[in-house]
């Protein structure tokens, strides 16, 4: 690809992409690939891709986006500081999860118990499932786990929380999550389950509501730090950002298609609905 530098002088740019995999294994083996073209800089989508590249290189540049808690992983050494040869762009703050039982509450004034689908081998899906717990008895709703592990577990999980004549689910964010988010759509809409989602993606996809970052958004801002370090700054120098603005999605089909009424309250607070 060709463009122009600062100074109106035409550079040519290159790019090289490589997936993450299905498997921790494949991920190194392409990490390593990526690594061995020796590239001014990459991005990294997600924690489980980071992983993969910071087993391969520490001293090649590395922006990351929607990586949750990279001080606690271990990925930076401060969010101001951030050291070493990574920086870029947090998914979200851990206490974001707390709101999203809140608003679950707020959409189904009854609600007493609720499944959270999260990942629960992962830093991301301890830390979200952590924060709902420590909410839900201030709401006074019992919540039950439900791992992403496969798509015969999810389907379990779920079908067999519906049958106790459950409230609604709350769906984290994570690599399992997103790989199965037309099946949670299809679950929650099968047993009639009022269900909340961490990005507008999902309430574009059929889902009831959503409310988190705007990832297109972090990918712009991440592009801005590419452009940064190629011409000169440290990672190190740039610190890592977490996301000024949620965004409140509400998808008014399946609100009625689940008999629901959305309160005026929840409505005036919407960035986008979805008729």
């Amino acid at each position: 690809m060709n463009c122009s530098d600062g100074a109106g002088k035409r550079v040519a740019i290159r790019f090289d992409l490589r997936y993450g995999g299905s498997n921790a294994a494949e991920r190194r083996k392409n990490a390593v690939d990526l690594v061995a073209f020796a590239p001014d800089v990459i991005l990294a989508i997600g924690s489980v891709s980071l992983d993969a590249l910071l087993e391969a290189t520490r001293t090649i540049p590395i922006v990351f986006t929607v990586v949750a808690d990279p001080v606690g992983a271990g990925y930076v050494e401060s969010l101001a500081q951030p050291g070493g040869n990574v920086t870029g762009f947090m998914l979200f703050d851990y206490n974001l999860s707390g709101k999203w039982l809140e608003l679950l509450k707020e959409i189904t004034p009854g609600l007493k118990r609720a499944a959270v689908l999260r990942e629960s081998t992962l830093p991301i899906g301890i830390g979200q499932f952590a924060v709902i717990q420590a909410v839900a008895p201030l709401l006074s709703v019992d919540v039950h786990p439900i791992g992403l592990s496969d798509p015969a577990e999810v389907e379990r999980g779920v079908a067999a929380f519906a049958r106790n004549h459950s409230d609604g689910l709350v769906v984290t964010a994570g690599p399992s999550s997103l790989r199965y988010r037309d099946l949670i759509i299809a679950l929650a809409a099968q047993h009639k389950l009022p269900t909340i989602y961490y990005e507008r993606l999902w309430a574009l996809s059929g889902g009831l509501i959503s409310y988190g970052p705007n990832f297109v958004d972090q990918h712009r801002q991440a592009a801005t730090y590419v452009d940064r370090i190629l011409r000169g700054d440290k990672p190190a120098d740039l610190p890592v950002q977490a996301p000024t603005k949620y965004e409140l999605l509400i998808n008014l089909k399946t609100t009625k298609e689940l008999g629901l009424t959305m309160p005026p309250s929840v409505l005036g607070r919407a960035d986008e609905v979805i008729e």
